[in-house]
């Protein structure tokens, strides 16, 4: 594979799968504001790039992997990223962003002779390292399948939502508002069982094997009853997902009522100051108001 691909954001996710693309055969430039990341990256094959632009500098594909909206367009436009590639450059935004935020975005980009496809990602840490990431798509047919070999280097479910960039976001928006509200809910029916008397533990074995299971609960319950969890996704994460969708809620006059109440509960652990902590400390906050804290 002679693909050249531009890779920024080498963080927690974005780290394994540049990775991935290495292992894949592709030339992999990739940058991220932590030097040792880079170094990483260079140390598993690929090249350490010096700034977002010079690993955008001749890459047919360049991937983000940033926090957020803002992030994707300062490196896309105020670190000239977008200016490095070549015309006709397909750039692969994989992060979590609002849809019309998406779809303005696309349109700028084109204005500049690239294009960009929404694409953001689902799997986590563990998806992004085995290459088993959903992909949710939106973009033209014939866009997508030019670059079809770097999204199935880097997921095993690659969908195809819709036309028009911020169908992907879209559906990405539908994903965090369950997955935030899983979260919450496996967190307060922990605390109810520990305000019971229950030890928490034998609580989690018994609703694992139960109805009650859910793949949230299963990732998510153990760590809830560590004292100091390694982050797979910090509750600040949530805080501005279940704020996108909270807002798409609002533009398209639908009413989300449970990734309100989700939001206020991590809104309430992040004042907590757990903000940078693994968003399975949103217990934290359901311990608080039952009482439980320092016991």
């Amino acid at each position: 594979m002679s693909t050249t691909v531009g890779f920024v954001g080498l963080g927690a996710m974005g780290f394994p799968m540049a990775v991935n693309l290495v292992r894949r055969q592709f030339r992999v430039r990739g940058f991220d504001m932590r030097r040792e990341a880079c170094e990483a990256l260079a140390a598993e094959g690929g090249t350490a790039a010096t700034s977002a632009a010079d690993a955008a500098k001749g890459a047919e594909v360049l991937v983000l992997m940033v926090v957020n909206a803002a992030q994707a367009e300062s490196v896309l436009f105020d670190a000239g990223a977008c200016e490095a590639m070549a015309e006709g450059g397909r750039i692969v935004l994989m992060a979590t962003c609002p849809p019309s935020v998406v779809a303005a975005l696309a349109k700028r980009v084109a204005a500049t002779g690239r294009v960009l496809i929404d694409a953001p990602v689902s799997g986590g840490v563990v998806g992004a390292t085995k290459a088993t990431l959903t992909i949710m798509v939106g973009t033209p047919t014939a866009v997508l399948e030019t670059v079809k070999p770097v999204l199935d280097a880097l997921g095993d479910k690659v969908f195809h939502v819709g036309q028009e960039p911020g169908q992907g976001a879209a559906v990405k928006t539908v994903n965090q508002l369950l997955c935030g509200v899983h979260i919450a809910a496996a967190a307060e029916g922990l605390v109810l069982a520990e305000k019971a008397g229950v030890d928490p533990a034998l609580a989690l074995k018994i609703l694992q094997g139960s109805a009650a299971g859910s793949w949230m609960l299963n990732d998510r319950g153990p760590r809830m009853l560590e004292d100091e969890p390694r982050v797979t996704s910090a509750v600040d994460i949530f805080v501005k997902d279940l704020g996108i969708v909270l807002d798409a809620g609002r533009a398209g006059k639908v009413a989300t009522p449970l990734a309100a109440l989700a939001h206020q509960m991590f809104l309430s652990a992040s004042a907590q100051g757990l903000g940078t902590q693994d968003d399975s400390q949103v217990i934290e906050a359901y311990r608080s108001l039952a009482g439980l804290m320092g016991e």
